[in-house]
Order: structure tokens, then C-alpha cells, then sequence
């Protein structure tokens, strides 16, 4: 069994949704039988008395691509006691049968520095990872930045009091910096939420191609509910030249993650048959809006988020808001375990 052990990369897992990507893998594939792993929409069934599918993974690498090592360090620490706590819980269950144990001996959670905004350092941090492992399962494309400058107040009330489930789900009022760039001399956003996972994925997909398990190996890309081409201009495809640079790479993102799809399923019992996949984590707030909207703001946002959260779509019409980063990680998680037989 130890050759089907995953080894998945998340790219600022040490953080935000990230970080809960990490810590519901581990919580999952603690079970012989996530809860992840089955199948859920009506879609996914044949028949309605399918029996409950095992994912029974005896271990795991887990490897936090971040760009700060003593954040990683930090993440890393907060994981295994969470893992520890949660197994510790499982052996007071009747019935347990030890599984999870297993699983935690098997368990390492790896860190290697990275830097989407530095093309060397991605190249780096790929022979590092050709050197050391010997193949990828999974490719989790999380990490982003936002060059957030001020809100626009007018359009900001004129969306709330028109369309207000979409202003706190894909707000449009958000006014971004243009023309930032990174030390590659390449658009800042683009680069660190598009083109450098790209890169990434290109330097490893010799290692996702080696995984040879049913499951196959897979790429998520991580998107957004604010993922559009309203403001996508494509002769800017830098994004230097708008002040909605977050939104359109997000819709790059979209496009790229749709077209090697295609193309892995045309390609289909060749030697390359990696997926990948769009996930929306559902709106949550995270550090990534902090410096713009300040400490008052941001628990504002939060209290917003809530009252939509235990609304979901009765009275207010919005199932997409999200508490924690937990709950953010549940489509991520799904996609990284469930068998491709269940998946369109």
C-alpha cells in the first residue's frame, strides 16, 4: 500500500485556505472511509444503495510550498497537534480499528520555499522536489495575492443596495493597484496567481505523470467567486493595466485549469493523464483583504459572513459564505479523493 501514499503539494499551505486544505486532508485520510472521498450529488450515483467507498491511505507527504519558512515551520507544528488531538479522540471510539494510527506513522509534513513571483526560485524549488520524491499525486494551486488599494464607497453602495449577496460574494468595488511588477519584470499578480503555478505545474508534471495509482494524479486550482472577464482585457494579459487584476486572474486561471483538461482527456490511456479541476472554496475571510479594509472592517466581514452562514439561501440567498478555512477546504478535499469514476 505504501506506493499509493499521496504526496501533495499546496502552495501557501501554511495559511488562509491553505492551511485548511492541509488539516482536512490529514483529519480525512485519518479514515479508512473520509467523508470527502464519497460520492455526493446526484451525478455521482448509478444506484442509490452504493456501498460507502475506503480511501484506506496508510500515510501521507504533505508538503507546504510557501514562500516564508518560519510561517511554514509554525503551520507544520499547528498540524500534527491537530492530527495528534483528532486521533486521540478516534482511539476513545468503540469499534476503532487503528487505522489512524497507522496513518500518522506514515505521515510527513515537508516544507520547501518557494517564491511564484521569482521564476528561479520555482525552478529550484522543482529540482528539489525531483530529487527528493518520486513521483506527485497532487498539485494544489492555492496560493494568491491581491493588489487591494482602496474600495470604490459608490459602487460599493450602489451593489450593496441593488444586488447585496453579490456584493459580499464577488464585490466588484475592490480597486487594485496597476502596473505592479515582480523582480522577473512580469505583471505582480499575474505572476504569483497565474503564471507561476503554471510554471510549476510544467516543471512537475513529469512527476505527476509517474503516479500510477486508480486515482490518477490531479491539479486544483484554486478560484474565486470574484473570478470574471468583465474587466479582462486580452492584449493586457499581464493584468498591469487594469484595477481589477485579482478578478481576471482568477478567470485566467479558469481557462488554463479548463484547457489541460481537455487536452489530459483527449489524451486519455496515453502516457499523461493528469486532471485538472476548477474549485470555488466559497467566500471566507482570510488575510488577503486585511491590509486594505483594516481590523474594524475585517470584523465587520466576519460578522457579515456569519449572519450569511447561518441563513445560507432562507432569507438572505447565500449558501457560499463560509466561517472557517475548514469548511472553505471541503471541494478541494473532495477532489483531491474521490475516485475519477464518480467525476464527469
Amino acid at each position: 500500500m505504501s506506493s499509493l501514499r499521496p504526496i501533495i503539494i499546496v502552495t501557501g499551505g501554511n495559511t488562509g485556505i491553505g492551511f485548511g486544505i492541509c488539516r482536512r486532508l490529514l483529519i480525512q485520510l485519518s479514515s479508512k472511509r473520509p467523508l470527502d472521498a464519497q460520492p455526493r450529488y446526484r451525478f455521482q450515483f448509478e444506484q442509490d444503495d452504493l456501498e460507502e467507498l475506503e480511501v484506506p491511505y496508510d500515510g501521507l507527504t504533505l508538503i507546504l510550498a510557501c514562500r516564508s519558512i518560519p510561517k511554514a515551520e509554525a503551520a507544520r507544528r499547528e498540524l500534527y497537534e491537530l492530527v495528534d488531538a483528532h486521533i486521540a479522540r478516534l482511539r476513545q471510539e468503540p469499534g476503532y480499528d487503528g487505522h489512524a494510527d497507522t496513518f500518522r506513522s506514515n505521515l510527513n509534513i515537508e516544507i520547501h520555499k518557494v517564491d511564484l513571483a521569482h521564476v528561479p526560485s520555482i525552478f529550484t524549488f522543482a529540482d528539489e522536489i525531483s530529487e527528493r520524491y518520486p513521483y506527485v499525486s497532487h498539485l494544489i494551486c492555492n496560493a494568491g495575492v491581491a493588489s487591494f488599494n482602496k474600495i470604490d464607497w459608490v459602487i460599493c453602495l450602489q451593489q450593496l443596495f441593488t444586488h447585496w449577496v453579490t456584493a459580499v460574494t464577488a464585490p466588484i468595488y475592490y480597486i487594485q493597484n496597476k502596473g505592479e511588477m515582480s523582480s522577473d519584470e512580469l505583471g505582480w499578480v499575474w505572476q504569483c496567481n497565474v503564471f507561476g503555478h503554471y510554471v510549476m505545474y510544467r516543471c512537475i508534471q513529469h512527476l505527476l505523470a509517474r503516479y500510477q495509482s486508480s486515482t490518477g494524479a490531479r491539479v486544483i486550482w484554486m478560484s474565486s467567486h470574484e473570478s470574471t472577464s468583465q474587466f479582462y482585457d486580452p492584449e493586457d494579459w499581464q493584468l498591469v493595466n487594469t484595477t481589477h487584476s485579482y478578478e481576471s486572474s482568477k478567470y485566467q486561471m479558469d481557462m488554463i485549469s479548463l484547457h489541460l483538461d481537455r487536452r489530459a482527456l483527449r489524451q486519455a490511456g496515453g502516457s499523461t493523464n493528469i486532471r485538472h479541476f476548477t474549485v470555488l472554496p466559497g467566500v471566507v475571510g482570510t488575510n488577503i483583504a486585511q491590509v486594505l479594509i483594516g481590523r474594524f472592517m475585517t470584523i465587520t466581514m466576519y460578522f457579515t459572513f456569519y449572519i450569511s452562514f447561518i441563513s445560507q439561501a432562507r432569507w438572505i440567498g447565500s449558501p457560499n459564505h463560509l466561517i472557517s478555512s475548514f469548511k472553505a477546504a471541503v471541494s478541494a478535499v473532495h477532489l483531491c479523493l474521490i475516485p475519477l469514476v464518480f467525476l464527469p
